[in-house]
C-alpha cells in the first residue's frame, strides 16, 4: 500500500505539472459540453424551398403563406417553370420544389380533389425525408382546413372524429438537448480517461523514466493502479463538471438517484481506463498511441447509439455494439437522467462494464513488460 501511494504522489506531480493536461482536464469538456448540443440538433428547419404556382388564386397563396409561416420553410424562389425550379436545386440554392397545376382552386371546389407535385433533392437523406414529412403535414393540415370551410352546416351529417391526445413520457417537451446532453457527457468522460491513460506509460518510455521505473522493486501491478487511480479520479471530477454544466446550461436535473450514476461511472472509468493502459503498453511513442486511440474512438462514438439507434443497425454492427463500453454508458446516462431508473434497471450493464474492467486491466497488466 505505501508502493503504491508512492506512486500516487509521483503521478499527481506530473498531471499538475503540466498545465495543458489541466486545460485537457477542466476547460475542453465544459466547452465542448456547451457548445456540441446546440450544433447537434435533430431538427430540421430553414429548408429552401421553390414555388411554381400555375395557378396564381387564393387558395394557392393560402398555401404558400401557410407553408412559409410553418418555421420550417423559408422560400428561396417563386418561379414560373418547373424547369426554371430545378435550376436552383441543381445549383443547391433550394431543397424542395413545390408545383402548383393550372386550376388549383377552381378543381378542388369543384371536384373536391387535386394533386400537387413536389420534387425533393435527396441528395441529403435525412433532410430530404423530413423536409417532405414536414411539407405534406402541412399539405394535409391545409387540407383539412379548406374541407371545413366548404362543408355547409345542416346539409350534410357531421363526421364522426376519433381524437388523440399524447402524453410524453420522461422528456415531456421533446427537447432534443434532455437526449443528446448526457449521450455527449458519455463521450467526454471517455475520451478524457481514455486518451490520457493511453499515454501514460508511453510517455514514460519517450522521457526514458520507465527504464529507471523497471529497475526498482516495483510489482507490476502496483505500477498499474499508480497509472490508473489519478485519472480515476479526475474522471470523476471531469463528470461531476459536466453535470453541474448540464444542469446550469440546460436545466437539466437527474430524475434518478446521482449515486447511482456515480456508481456505473466508477466501474465504467476502470474499463475505458483499462483500455487505455493496454493500448499504452502495446505502443512505443505517443503519436501511435493516439492513433490507436482515435480509431477506436470513432468506432466507439460512431456505433455507441449517440446519433443513430443501435436497434436500427445491421445485426453484423449491433454484435460489435454489444462490445463497445460506450453504448452501455449511454444507454444508462439516458436511463438515469431522464428515466428515473435504479440499479435494478441498469445491473446488467454494469455487470458487463464490470466484466470489461476486469478483463482489461488483467490484460493491461499481464502485458506490462517489466524488466529487472
Amino acid at each position: 500500500m505505501r508502493t503504491v501511494l508512492f506512486l500516487l504522489q509521483k503521478e499527481f506531480r506530473q498531471i499538475f505539472r503540466n498545465k495543458s493536461i489541466l486545460a485537457i482536464i477542466m476547460v475542453m469538456p465544459v466547452v465542448q459540453l456547451i457548445i456540441m448540443p446546440l450544433a447537434a440538433d435533430y431538427e430540421v428547419k430553414n429548408i429552401n424551398l421553390a414555388v411554381v404556382d400555375h395557378d396564381h388564386s387564393s387558395y394557392s397563396r393560402q398555401l404558400i403563406s401557410k407553408i412559409t409561416a410553418s418555421g420550417y420553410f423559408r422560400l428561396a424562389d417563386y418561379s414560373a417553370t418547373f424547369k426554371e425550379a430545378m435550376k436552383f436545386i441543381e445549383s443547391d440554392h433550394a431543397d424542395v420544389v413545390l408545383e402548383i397545376p393550372h386550376g388549383f382552386e377552381k378543381k378542388l371546389i369543384r371536384e373536391d380533389e387535386q394533386q400537387l407535385f413536389i420534387a425533393v433533392n435527396a441528395i441529403n437523406g435525412t433532410k430530404a425525408n423530413l423536409g417532405g414529412a414536414y411539407l405534406g403535414q402541412i399539405i394535409r393540415a391545409y387540407n383539412q382546413d379548406i374541407r371545413l370551410e366548404l362543408v355547409q352546416p345542416g346539409r350534410i351529417n357531421p363526421i364522426p372524429v376519433i381524437e388523440i391526445t399524447s402524453s410524453n413520457w420522461f422528456n415531456p417537451l421533446m427537447n432534443y438537448k434532455f437526449f443528446m446532453v448526457p449521450g455527449i457527457l458519455a463521450i467526454l468522460v471517455t475520451m478524457v480517461g481514455g486518451f490520457l491513460t493511453s499515454l501514460n506509460i508511453v510517455r514514460e518510455k519517450e522521457i526514458g523514466t520507465i527504464e529507471q521505473i523497471n529497475v526498482t522493486p516495483i510489482r507490476k501491478h502496483h505500477f498499474i493502479l499508480g497509472k490508473l487511480i489519478p485519472f480515476w479520479i479526475l474522471g470523476n471530477v471531469v463528470f461531476t463538471v459536466g453535470l453541474l454544466v448540464s444542469w446550469l446550461v440546460y436545466g437539466i436535473v437527474p430524475v434518478g438517484n446521482p449515486g447511482v450514476l456515480y456508481s456505473f461511472i466508477a466501474v465504467y472509468l476502470l474499463a475505458i481506463m483499462g483500455f487505455g493502459l493496454l493500448v499504452s503498453t502495446f505502443c512505443e511513442t505517443q503519436q501511435q498511441a493516439m492513433f490507436i486511440m482515435f480509431f477506436f474512438m470513432m468506432v466507439f462514438i460512431l456505433m455507441g447509439g449517440l446519433f443513430t439507434p443501435i436497434e436500427s443497425m445491421p445485426d453484423w454492427a449491433r454484435a460489435i455494439a454489444a462490445f463497445n463500453p460506450v453504448s452501455y454508458l449511454i444507454n444508462v446516462m439516458r436511463l438515469v437522467i431522464l428515466k428515473g431508473s435504479g440499479f435494478r434497471e441498469i445491473l446488467p450493464h454494469l455487470g458487463i462494464i464490470a466484466g470489461f474492467a476486469v478483463v482489461l486491466n488483467s490484460w493491461a497488466i499481464l502485458n506490462y513488460k517489466k524488466t529487472t
